[in-house]
């Protein structure tokens, strides 16, 4: 059975390993591509998977891993309750989709190195196709069909009300830098202190997702929190070079973690009476309303970092103006080229 221990060196994660070799060799693997979130996520999903397979990686079997599937579509609270989002009874498509792309890794890792006794991947990409005659992986059945929802975005008021419910002008900064700049959450957290130009009021964002990085502007009302925070708050003993440190307790002066921002932001939420406002949320506000304000899908893609342009497209549907205005305009396109009816006398 697997067993994740975590070896740091201070504050910093250093290892992990699941005590077997084949899977402590992989996550040594990831942990030099990868991110610590992701390196994190990768050995839970595969400590959870060969809990439940019980079987060294030479003997998995594609059967182990549809059974694997059976069991995380499972109820976990009983057949009547299912969550409002997708009516499952079980965990998230996302989240098992998740966990199945770990695993593929893994045996991606194994199969490739051809010493491990793993000749294939046991992980199935789809189901056959079902017309014959099809290329394999096309016209396939997804394993996983995960359902495209479109993200939840605060509204002006709401995002008043949460800063004003944050206690700390290091919080309010740390808001501001996602829903005005449409930092994500590690972003904010991998700041550095040589990292913020104040007076061009911008960001270099060194550690982006993929490990992409991009220059960004973002609001004076971000500058003027962060000016105060290391004017009043920032402990002057720390020595770190990250933006933002935790303000007290007993690893003051030390880099706050995304433990310590999800406490601030829950806290902060809880207090607003706001049933919503996750840091990923406030992201999705900023370029909402961007979009709305007129900003072109190819400047909120650099904004944003993404590397396909179709990652952005979900915007055009958040904005609320947007489905209304290209509607209307193709209406009275359409009401033009048809002629009027004709209508008699009514009795």
């Amino acid at each position: 059975m697997p067993c994740l221990i975590r070896q740091r060196c201070g504050s910093e994660l250093t290892a992990i390993t699941l005590g077997h070799r084949l899977l402590d060799d992989y996550l040594a693997f990831v942990a030099v591509r990868a991110r610590t979130n992701t390196w994190l996520a990768v050995a839970s999903d595969l400590k959870i998977f060969f809990a439940v397979v019980a079987k060294p990686p030479a003997e998995v079997m594609p059967a182990d891993v549809f059974a694997f599937l059976s069991v995380q579509r499972a109820p976990r609270h009983g057949e009547r309750v299912v969550r409002l989002e997708d009516g499952e009874p079980g965990l998230a498509a996302r989240t098992i989709a998740r966990r199945l792309s770990s695993v593929r890794g893994l045996f991606a890792y194994l199969s490739a190195r051809g010493d491990t006794g793993v000749s294939r991947n046991p992980v199935p990409t789809s189901l056959a196709a079902r017309r014959p005659g099809a290329r394999r992986g096309k016209g396939g059945v997804l394993l996983i069909r995960t359902p495209r929802t479109l993200p939840r975005v605060l509204a002006p008021v709401e995002v008043d009300a949460l800063r004003a419910a944050l206690r700390t002008h290091r919080d309010r900064a740390m808001v501001d830098a996602m829903v005005f700049g449409g930092l994500r959450r590690c972003e904010v957290l991998g700041l550095r202190m040589e990292d913020v130009n104040a007076g061009e009021r911008r960001l270099f964002v060194a550690e982006g997702k993929g490990g992409h990085q991009r220059v960004v502007p973002v609001s004076a009302r971000f500058f003027a929190s962060l000016g105060e925070y290391l004017e009043h708050e920032r402990p002057p003993e720390s020595t770190t070079k990250q933006l933002f440190v935790a303000l007290k307790g007993r690893r003051r002066g030390e880099p706050l973690s995304a433990a310590g921002l999800d406490e601030i932001l829950d806290g902060g939420r809880a207090r607003a009476g706001l049933t919503k406002a996750t840091c990923h949320q406030l992201r999705h506000t900023c370029f909402t309303r961007l979009r709305e304000a007129g900003m072109k899908l190819e400047a909120i893609q650099a904004q944003a970092g993404h590397a396909s342009i179709e990652s952005t497209r979900i915007y055009l549907h958040l904005a609320n103006d947007w489905l209304e205005k290209e509607y209307l305009r193709a209406a009275e396109a359409i009401e033009a080229q048809t002629a009027p009816t004709a209508q008699g006398p009514t009795r």
